[in-house]
């Protein structure tokens, strides 16, 4: 039995409520189970450097916590003068996962940044944060669509990710804090509406874990994402 009282194969609830910041050209709130995070898009006729003049655009992402989105306070990273290497790690997830679903040459030399801050935390915030950031990057392409600023849209399928592990022996789908705690095998798998695979993070956190047990948690991702992709149509049609 899960601590949640869920079936292995169910997700937590899911909820992406848009147009909830004025100035964002993108924005919305992820809500899956208890965790809640806020993903804008902001729109920059600009790219880094290292792309100038090769007229590519550019997508990128920045994540953060609030300081009580866990149950004890965390000191906020600007506080220290550096971000730590955790978040780091999933911005840069959070970036290359999105590009994975955008042609560049149609989105022309602009830059895309999608922030997503975790309001709070109950397992899974990079995966939510890749899912709802989609979401802030869809709208932001649809108002450069509307303005005639692209011509042919530039995102060419749907993103989003969901965490799958081994918990007390059993694979288990969208794993929550409890069980992410105390998992044996954790993994991030993100992957496009068509199923294809972006990115997979998996490790063994106490108990290794065979080739079958990895393709049935490889099945129960491509359920969760299925139903995370549904969510996100429904949020921006």
């Amino acid at each position: 039995m899960r601590p949640s009282g869920r079936d292995l194969s169910q997700m937590r609830s899911i909820s992406i409520e848009t147009g909830v910041t004025r100035h964002a050209e993108g924005s919305c709130l992820i809500k899956v189970g208890d965790t809640h995070v806020l993903c804008t898009a902001t729109l920059e006729e600009r790219v880094p450097p290292f792309i100038k003049g090769t007229g590519l655009g550019w997508v990128t992402a920045e994540y953060g916590m609030l300081p009580r989105a866990t149950n004890t306070r965390m000191r906020r990273e600007a506080a220290t003068g550096k971000q730590g290497g955790r978040t780091v790690e999933i911005q840069r997830l959070i970036g290359r996962s999105l590009r994975a679903g955008v042609d560049r040459v149609a989105l022309g030399e602009r830059q895309i940044t999608i922030d997503c801050d975790v309001l709070q935390a109950d397992g899974g915030t990079r995966c939510a944060a890749i899912t709802g950031g989609w979401v802030a990057l869809r709208l932001a392409v649809h108002k450069l669509m509307k303005a005639g600023t692209v011509i042919s849209d530039p995102l060419t399928d749907h993103v989003a990710a969901v965490s799958c592990g081994i918990y007390a022996g059993q694979p288990v789908l969208d794993l929550d804090y409890p069980e992410d705690s105390e998992a044996g095998v954790d993994g991030n798998f993100i992957l496009t509406g068509a199923g294809h695979l972006v990115e997979v993070q998996m490790s063994a956190e106490g108990s290794v874990f065979s080739r079958s047990q990895m393709n049935t948690l490889l099945d129960l991702a491509e359920k969760g994402v299925g139903e995370l992709v549904a969510a996100q149509k429904a949020a921006t049609q």
